[in-house]
């Protein structure tokens, strides 16, 4: 039978950190809180800091500037590191590292070492239960698949029951497959053993189906740190937009506080306050707000077309020659060149003024409701 999960900590805090190599800050005035039992997610493309701040917080870099704690207890701030074989830290690497000449049982039994035998032999059943590889304890490492290597990498982390998981890329060598059901099942299990967790992960997919809370890292600062739901639809800042979900921006015009002149049409909004009446805008579209539709009245020439299985994802060009994605049933094949009727089917408004663009920016958003 499986143990309770692990007792509940207080939260992980990273406080206004920066990280330096030289003259050059990797991570600046960071700052994120996990509380007990979330699992948060660091996104981004390569080098923007992620797995820099993620090693910070395991103990393996200084910082130059802020604090990061755990459980009210300050692990780094300048000048002070607390070792990482003292923070009560597991960690998940990549490249799994399992050690090829020891069993499955041995492998998860390494760093219970403080316990006698038969309770480091009763914690790797309960973890091999858990982890859905029962039985497995006399195995060797090479005789596992991938998938099932990276759960007995997971357990081991486990075993000692950490305040905190860390995980960088832990699914990056895995192939698509894999992934979809690997990484849900790795949720689950964190969920069951109470384990707080913060995964690195360039992958938008795997940020959306493991983690609680995701931030949004780019040139070393947070973008935005907020629930996957949030970061795909409320985006605050050009760069999330554009970053998340193939995120474009359909010029407009603000008609009043509650009306939009777009080329696909006047939207009613319930408010748009935060602009000026008149106001030159741009509104976020993704490739799933606009919808083949042949009763509407905007037509638009496909020129390009990609089949996903469940539906096609078109490109499609408007008569002013601006270019859409459009979402079509996998029913509605149509040739390039072909002329189609497409219209917007948007749940909320998120907006940016167009003026100084290269400028970061706040987006404001709204419940949409559809002339």
């Amino acid at each position: 039978m499986l143990s309770t999960s692990v007792p509940r900590h207080q939260a992980l805090i990273v406080d206004r950190v920066e990280i330096r190599y030289g003259t050059v800050s990797a991570v600046k005035d960071v700052s994120l809180r996990l509380e007990p039992g979330q699992i948060g997610c660091l996104l981004g493309a390569s080098g923007c800091g992620k797995s820099t701040l993620l090693r910070a917080i395991a103990g393996f870099e200084p910082i130059a500037h802020g604090t990061v704690s755990l459980s009210g207890r300050t692990l780094s701030n300048p000048g002070f590191m607390v070792p990482a074989e003292q923070r009560k830290i597991g960690m998940v690497f990549q490249d799994i590292a399992l050690f090829p000449h020891l069993t499955v049982a041995q492998n998860i039994a390494f760093g219970l070492t403080h316990l006698k035998a038969s309770d480091q032999a009763a914690r790797v059943s309960e973890l091999l239960v858990l982890v859905g590889l029962a039985g497995a304890e006399q195995r060797y490492p090479h005789s596992l698949s991938g998938g099932q290597q990276q759960r007995i990498a997971l357990a081991r982390a486990l075993a000692p029951k950490p305040s905190v998981l860390l995980m960088d890329e832990p699914f990056a060598g895995l192939d698509t497959t894999l992934k979809e059901t690997l990484v849900p099942d790795i949720r689950r299990i964190l969920v069951q053993e109470g384990i707080t967790a913060l995964v690195v992960t360039h992958d938008q997919q795997e940020a959306y189906a493991i983690a609680d809370k995701v931030a949004l890292m780019h040139q070393g600062r947070i973008e935005q740190f907020a629930s996957p739901f949030q970061i795909y639809h409320q985006p605050e800042t050009r760069y999330v937009a554009d970053f998340i979900g193939q995120g474009y921006f359909l010029p407009a015009t603000l008609l009043s506080a509650h009306q939009l002149n777009t080329d696909l049409g006047v939207l009613s909004m319930p408010d748009a306050a935060a602009f000026p009446d008149l106001a030159e805008v741009d509104l976020l579209i993704r490739p799933d707000d606009v919808l083949h539709d042949d009763e509407s009245d905007f037509l638009a020439e496909i020129t390009g077309k990609h089949f996903k299985g469940t539906f096609f994802q078109y490109e499609v060009t408007l008569a002013n020659g601006r270019s859409l994605l459009c979402i079509a049933s996998s029913h509605q094949d149509h040739r390039v060149g072909q002329q189609i009727g497409i219209r917007l089917d948007l749940d909320h408004f998120v907006l940016f003024a167009r003026a100084s663009i290269t400028e970061p920016q706040e987006a404001v958003s709204a419940e949409a409701i559809l002339e």
